[in-house]
């Protein structure tokens, strides 16, 4: 299921990175849909953009969130309790260093 979502989520991402290019008046893909703009005018165009650029970005929200739902967190614990199983077995076994005993230099008091 959180490969779907991911999938989806991506499809959808790349969506509305076309639509956003598309709405740009000054280059990009804009100058290629000139044509598109006499089938609705250019008010209905605008429109369809604007409402398709936030329905993009909602659905791409949506499916981020679900992604996350439904992260498989048994991947995590297994790394976690793997962790503290080496912690817990390395820590019983050796001792805490010990720093080097060195002797103090007592003719240097300045």
């Amino acid at each position: 299921m959180y490969k779907l979502f991911v999938i989806l989520g991506i499809i959808a991402s790349i969506l509305l990175i076309l639509i956003v290019l598309i709405q740009n008046p000054k280059g990009g893909f804009s100058s290629n849909f000139i044509n598109a703009n006499q089938f609705g005018g250019v008010a209905q165009t605008n429109k369809f953009l604007v409402r398709s650029t936030w329905t993009l970005a909602v659905v791409v929200f949506i499916f981020t969130l679900l992604a996350t739902i439904t992260l498989p967190h048994r991947q995590v614990e297994t790394e976690q309790s793997d962790i503290y199983e080496y912690l817990r077995t390395n820590a019983s076994s050796t001792t805490p260093p010990t720093l080097p005993v060195t002797p103090q230099n007592q003719g240097n008091n300045q």
